[in-house]
């Protein structure tokens, strides 16, 4: 007697979690379907390029900041390092205060 009872626990249970689930998610004629599909490959096409780009563009401003740096670390513009590493003109600093520091 005790089986009867459990399975039709497990029938209601079932039921309920069915119900709780809702409707069933509208299908899309599969036309419908595949264009969503190519859809969303030509934007992961189309963000690959874009990211490609990125990665280049990126590498380009390293290679160029590299060649500033050391352009700037040249012999000839050593004069204006003192010994301390610091520059002698700040080009930030006050016109005013450059003659007081």
């Amino acid at each position: 007697m005790n089986r009867p009872f459990t399975s039709s626990v497990g029938l209601i249970l079932l039921l309920i979690g069915y119900t709780a689930a809702g409707p069933e998610p509208d299908l899309r004629p599969r036309a419908v379907r595949s264009s969503v599909c190519q859809e969303h490959t030509n934007l992961h096409s189309r963000l690959d390029a874009v990211e490609k780009k990125v990665e280049d563009t990126v590498e380009n401003l390293e290679a160029e900041l590299t060649a500033l740096l050391d352009a700037v670390e040249a012999p000839k513009w050593r004069p204006l390092l003192d010994n301390r590493g610091r520059t002698a003109v700040d080009i930030l600093e006050d016109p005013g205060q450059r003659g007081q520091s």
